[in-house]
């Protein structure tokens, strides 16, 4: 990968999103960290990244539930680099409830940020992409945007659109050298995932190990959870030249949970 490109990755400043922009760096690229909260963690984290990495990075605040700021995200980082060369569409939102009883407020905003900031990211950074003679866009998706599971109605729906998306932009920029492909992981050991287990080792009664492997892997057959070294290794290479000729499509870090 030529060094120097940018990468804008949302959702950045922990977990998945943390380990995509950590992983773009170490192949040279300057990174764009976001979020919504705009601490000096979040700066700090931008600045980490730079000096580990010896590349140029900036933290850009943006909502992702607001369409406005998606785009705004995109455009302050091209005054802010001179170019958008690769786009990584990371920030998400759960919420888990019957669809009878989810909260119509917890539906329109996974749709917004999990959905639609996809869509009006990828919007402003085309024209950008095709400025610059070709670009890489990766949108995070699930293993949910290929199966559906009970009382994630809003999650299933907001990841089987970023399939449908992926594959639309994919046709479209098939003729401009910008590709544009989906990561589906499994169940992966975030930091927000971390904190669901003691609630469910006292839920179900289990400890730690039985939690994992029986209620939180039930689906996944290595019973093993990915990492998010694993998941941002696959963004690498999507973003890579050997990557080149992969367009409108995904790639399951999943250990085998869609093969069932």
């Amino acid at each position: 990968m030529p060094n120097r490109k940018t990468a804008i990755v949302t959702g950045s400043t922990s977990g998945i999103g943390l380990a995509i922009a950590q992983a773009l760096a170490a192949q040279g690229c300057n990174i764009v960290v976001n979020s919504f909260s705009d601490t000096a963690d979040d700066h700090a984290i931008a600045d980490a990244i730079a000096r580990h990495h010896e590349v140029k990075t900036a933290y850009i605040k943006a909502d992702m539930s607001k369409p406005a700021e998606c785009r705004a995200l995109v455009e302050r980082a091209a005054k802010t680099f001179g170019s958008v060369d690769i786009l990584v569409n990371n920030a998400g939102i759960q919420h888990v409830a019957p669809v009878e009883e989810f909260p119509v407020e917890k539906w329109d905003a996974i749709i917004a940020i999990n959905l639609s900031s996809a869509f009006h990211t990828i919007a402003a950074a085309i024209p950008l992409m095709k400025q610059a003679g070709g670009g890489r866009i990766v949108n995070v998706a699930s293993a949910h945007g290929l199966v559906a599971s009970p009382f994630k109605s809003a999650y299933v729906a907001a990841k089987h659109g970023i399939m449908g998306l992926t594959k639309t932009v994919a046709l479209e920029l098939a003729r401009e050298k910008i590709t544009c492909n989906a990561i589906c992981p499994g169940y992966v050991l975030t930091p927000l995932v971390e904190a669901q287990i003691p609630d469910q080792m006292k839920a179900n009664k289990m400890d730690r190990e039985t939690v994992i492997r029986e209620v939180m892997l039930e689906k996944q057959p290595t019973k093993e959870f990915v990492t998010v070294e694993q998941v941002a290794a696959a963004a690498v290479f999507l973003c890579s030249d050997a990557a080149a000729q992969i367009n409108g499509t995904h790639i399951s870090v999943d250990g085998g949970w869609t093969a069932q």
